[in-house]
């Protein structure tokens, strides 16, 4: 579910993240218009054409030419940007046993047993 302000606007990094998934959905490169028919709340051509540059001069999402236009795939994996996003909010606070010990008591129980085997095991699963 897609959270708007009163005006219909995603909040800054939303439309982002939006199109990431698109990119990790579709697994091939893809025009603006076929990420455009795919995200909800019908953007406008120009903002995800936008949006798909922005994600490239980021490194997120590798561009190529196709015809007169380019094409778009994501440059990195849904696991590892989310994993590094949620590091960088990390980094950013403070008191980081109060927030990872908060984030723990949040987890779902099969999350946090999930949590707790990779710890215990060392690594990803996979």
């Amino acid at each position: 579910m897609v959270n708007e302000d009163d005006r219909g606007r995603r909040p800054a990094g939303m439309l982002e993240d939006a199109v990431l998934a698109v990119l990790w959905e579709g697994g091939r490169p893809m025009s603006p218009a076929d990420v455009q028919a795919v995200l909800p709340g019908d953007p406008a051509y120009t903002t995800v054409m936008t949006t798909l540059a922005r994600l490239a001069r980021k490194g997120l999402a590798s561009r190529e030419r196709a015809g007169r236009g380019f094409v778009y795939a994501a440059a990195v994996d849904e696991a590892g940007h989310t994993a590094a996003a949620m590091n960088e909010l990390l980094r950013r606070r403070r008191d980081r046993a109060a927030v990872l010990a908060r984030f723990v008591s949040e987890l779902a129980p099969e999350d946090e047993e999930l949590l707790q085997r990779l710890l215990r095991d060392g690594g990803m699963e996979g």
